[in-house]
Formats: structure tokens, C-alpha cells, sequence
């Protein structure tokens, strides 16, 4: 899966890059897996911004994926690699033996033909789905539950694994990406193997064109607002901001701790932000 980069007969076209080879070609989306995507440009129901420097973007179709891994025993083949405009990892279509068709995260190594298998007797190879009390220690996993039967909720983004580094009692020890050592149900299934499209955060856009199109407007920083718009705005010419970096709402950006959970502290072995 090698980066492509093009000739610069523009300036945009100096840093533009793609990834090439890793999806199946003249491959079709299966049209039964499609829902509908609204876009909400970052706003509520009420209409307000809470999630700012969002909106624009291409027209995008839901692809319903496969998170609980519940078809248990029945094998499945891979039948095409496909891209997905609503993650950061390549999906790929199952074609199943009972005729059910549906989408999972692509494992890397994952190839069209190959088979995979969603069960406690499985194989420990890159797609198959087990309960990590059937998993081996040290082995690379994604697409992991946190609440039995809910569905994978952790390690879900290109390029990431988690490692399985022990179990005790009810419980394993899952490294997540983050570095973070966290409890999880011996019962709770993941999937074998890494993320595929490995190298998406190698990838330069080349031009704000193409952010666009992705649904990102700019981002502007709090020192070049007005004070009215901003605790850090306003000064004559540049300035560092004269005071700590926050948000517009005086949120500290730098160093507060914002975990509020505390219900689930019980869960975390080693903090992610523990030297």
C-alpha cells in the first residue's frame, strides 16, 4: 500500500498524496449495507455550534458495519476491500456461508478469498473474532467491547492495535494504543490482528481544497479574535495571548485534567498519561 505523489503541475499538486493498491478494484458497494448520513455542520438540535469548525464537505452514505461479530460459527469470505468516507480504515464486504452479507473493519493483511471466522474456537489470525478468554497473552487485537454483546468500541481507527498482556481472575489486561493498561470482560470479543490503512496519517492533503471536502472549515486560534470573541483575543500587533491557553469559555488547554468518569477509574490499570 505505497503513498503515491504527482507530478507538481501545480502548486497544489506539489504535496498532493494518495494511497494506492490497498482496495479492490471495481469493487461495489453493497447498496442493503447503505444508510442514510445527514449532515449536521457541528450544530444541536436547537441549532447552535457545539462542535466548531465543521460544515461543507462531500455528500456521504452511512455503511452499517458489523461491530458485534454474532454470527457465531458460520464462516465467511472476504469479497472486496472497500473505502469507507465515514472512517480512517478500509471495510471489508463478508460474504457469509448462510448468504448474509455484511461489513467489518479490514484487518491488515486481510486479503479478497480469504476466509474468516467468528467464534471461540477460531484460529488466531488477522479477522477472526473471538472472546478474549480464548485469545493467547501478547497477541494484537482491535475492534474490542467494552460491555459484553454491546460491540466494539475500542481501537477502531487506521493503523492501531491493542495488545492483550495478561489475564486475572474475570478480567484481561488490554495496552491500548494510548498506552493506557485498562480492564476488560474475559467475555467481551475483539478481533485478531491491526487496522488496516497503515499509513493514512502519512498521507499529505496537499491543498485546503481537499479539507474541504472532508467537512473541516478553518480553524482559527483565540490570539487573532477580538476580545469580545475570545479571552486571549484582542492586543495591538501579535501577542502570546496574556494569559494560559484556554477555550473560548476559559476551559484550560493545557494541563487541567478533564476526566470526570469516575465510575470506571476501577478499569484503568495505568493511566495513559502515567510515565
Amino acid at each position: 500500500m505505497p503513498i503515491k505523489r504527482f507530478k507538481p503541475t501545480s502548486p497544489s499538486r506539489r504535496y498532493y498524496e494518495t494511497l494506492v493498491g490497498d482496495l479492490t478494484k471495481g469493487y461495489k458497494v453493497e447498496r442493503k449495507l447503505l444508510d442514510v448520513q445527514k449532515s449536521t455542520g457541528g450544530r444541536n438540535h436547537w441549532g447552535r455550534i457545539t462542535s466548531r469548525f465543521r460544515g461543507g464537505g462531500h455528500k456521504q452514505r452511512y455503511r452499517v458495519v458489523d461491530w458485534k461479530r454474532n454470527k457465531v460459527g458460520v464462516p465467511a469470505k472476504v469479497e472486496s476491500v472497500q473505502y469507507d468516507p465515514n472512517r480512517t480504515a478500509r471495510i471489508a464486504l463478508l460474504h457469509y456461508a448462510d448468504g448474509d452479507k455484511t461489513y467489518i473493519l479490514a484487518p491488515d493483511g486481510v486479503k479478497v478469498g480469504d476466509q474468516v471466522l467468528s467464534s471461540r474456537n477460531a484460529d488466531i489470525k488477522p479477522g477472526n473474532a473471538l472472546p478474549l478468554r480464548y485469545i493467547p497473552a501478547g497477541t494484537m487485537i482491535h475492534a474490542i467491547e467494552i460491555k459484553i454483546g454491546k460491540g466494539a468500541q475500542l481501537v477502531r481507527s487506521a493503523g492501531t492495535a491493542a495488545q492483550l498482556m495478561a489475564k486475572e481472575g474475570e478480567y484481561a489486561h488490554v495496552r491500548l494504543p494510548s498506552s493506557e493498561v485498562r480492564l476488560v470482560h474475559l467475555s467481551c470479543r475483539a478481533t485478531v490482528g491491526q487496522v488496516s490503512n497503515l499509513l493514512h496519517a502519512r498521507v499529505s492533503l496537499g491543498k485546503a481544497g481537499r479539507t474541504r471536502w472532508l467537512g473541516r472549515r478553518p480553524h482559527n486560534r483565540g490570539v487573532s479574535m477580538n476580545p469580545v470573541d475570545h479571552p486571549m483575543g484582542g492586543g495591538e500587533g501579535r501577542t502570546s495571548g496574556g494569559r494560559h491557553p484556554c477555550s473560548p469559555w476559559g476551559q484550560l488547554a493545557k494541563g487541567k485534567k478533564t476526566r470526570v468518569n469516575k465510575r470506571t477509574n476501577k478499569f484503568i490499570v495505568k493511566a495513559r498519561s502515567a510515565k
